[in-house]
């Protein structure tokens, strides 16, 4: 068990999350999910939502939600809780020390029935599990974005969506949900993270009572890996559409945990992950290809990956342009006004990571999973190094590996 404590004075409010670290697997990314869902349903001495939001409203409005990440080869779940600051509370109230004591009343007294989770409300979050997941595929580019993944990832934990399978879902059961909270209870790495004007001493005192609560008998998470190599291939979807959506999914060997990181999250920025990259300004803009594309990098597993919206009679020769101007990227014959644009973005979008406490356990919480050893003022100095050489360099290591495409029925 893990506390990381972010000290921070300029902010009312403070959060603290709670997670529980599994090792991505099919079998249970549904129940890992469905589980926060469920015990937000209601505690022991809080046992319906009603009363919930009551504890909640005496805790000055604080709140709390479910959290379920997919990090590289880890999924986490678990809670995330709200709250103001103790010295803006009413002369004798304290805050932090009730709401840690709720968020474990959350975790480990959930109304039971029978021994085990109540029924009615496994069933209702199913319902509302399956919901989420079944809305992915009204969106057609994230629909696939996620079997481009599957496909290209078949031996790899990195094609199981975050929230698992509905066929997976509809087999949970309120006893099989049950046994797998203890389950993972027992056996998971926890990583809690605060963030806040309460000094860590104190998050460490207020965490003991939850904590002393706890059977523990650990099971060792295996190390974050970079992608495991699967065949290459071709594949397409037919669907009752009219824009086709071409995903392309590149590998490589540098990941978050490597010292030429900066260099490819630049590289990717470049290549396509804004509006001044050379996909959307070249194959966009000027020869009017598609109708939207961009890029994507998974630094965790090495994963670049590319999407657009075209005609479905466009597949080839946007797929011949998205590869000319990879090569663009690996010959270097870019301009330094392209470079320096996508330096400054990758820092814009690290200025953002102080502006507020969700933010910060966001970057912080993944970045100790993830294995990015860096701050964001660590990380903004290594993007500012990174040259065209650096860039050229680590888009040369990318190479093509699964072609999807979603297409209408003609």
């Amino acid at each position: 068990m893990t506390l990381r404590c972010f000290e921070d004075s300029r902010f009312k409010q403070g959060c603290l999350s709670f997670q529980l670290i599994r090792p991505m697997r099919k079998e249970e990314a549904a129940l890992n999910a469905l589980i926060p869902a469920v015990l937000l349903r209601g505690t022991v001495t809080a046992p319906d939502l009603r009363a919930i939001t009551l504890r909640l409203d005496d805790l000055y409005g604080a709140a709390v939600g479910p959290v379920v990440r997919r990090i590289g080869d880890y999924q986490t779940t678990g809670l995330c809780c709200g709250f103001i600051a103790d010295r803006y509370a009413l002369p004798g109230d304290r805050v932090l020390e009730p709401a840690v004591e709720f968020l474990g009343q959350l975790l480990l007294e959930p109304v039971t029935e029978k021994g085990i989770f109540r029924a009615d409300f496994v069933k209702s979050e199913k319902k509302n599990l399956i919901a989420a997941i079944e809305a992915q595929r009204n969106d057609k580019r994230a629909y696939a974005g996620a079997q481009m993944l599957k496909k290209m990832c078949k031996k790899d934990s990195f094609g199981i969506p975050r929230l698992g399978e509905a066929a997976q879902v509809k087999k949970i059961t309120p006893q099989t949900a049950w046994e797998h909270y203890r389950k993972i209870l027992r056996e998971s790495r926890i990583d809690i993270f605060y963030v806040g004007q309460a000094r860590p001493e104190t998050v460490a005192q207020a965490l003991k009572p939850l904590l002393a609560k706890l059977e523990r008998n650990y099971v060792n998470l295996p190390e974050q890996t970079a992608y495991h190599p699967s065949a290459e291939g071709a594949y397409t979807e037919t669907m009752e559409i009219s824009q086709g959506k071409l995903c392309m999914g590149f590998v490589t060997p540098i990941t978050i945990r490597d010292r030429e990181f900066a260099a490819m999250q630049v590289c990717n920025v470049l290549f396509g992950g804004g509006m001044t990259s050379l996909l959307f300004m070249n194959i966009r803009e000027k020869m009017s290809l598609c109708y939207d594309i961009g890029s994507g990098y998974h630094g965790a597993k090495g994963i670049v990956t590319v999407s657009a919206g075209i005609d479905c009679d466009k597949h080839d020769l946007v797929k011949q342009q998205v590869l000319a101007q990879l090569e663009i990227c690996q010959k270097g014959e870019f301009t330094e006004e392209q470079l320096a644009s996508a330096k400054q973005a990758v820092i814009s979008s690290l200025q953002g990571v102080h502006d507020s406490p969700a933010a910060i356990e966001n970057y912080y919480a993944t970045a100790a999973l993830s294995g990015l050893g860096m701050t964001p003022a660590e990380y903004k100095a290594a993007v500012e190094q990174v040259t065209a050489r650096d860039v050229a360099a680590a888009a040369s290591t990318l190479r093509l590996h699964t072609d999807y495409f979603l297409k209408g029925v003609q």
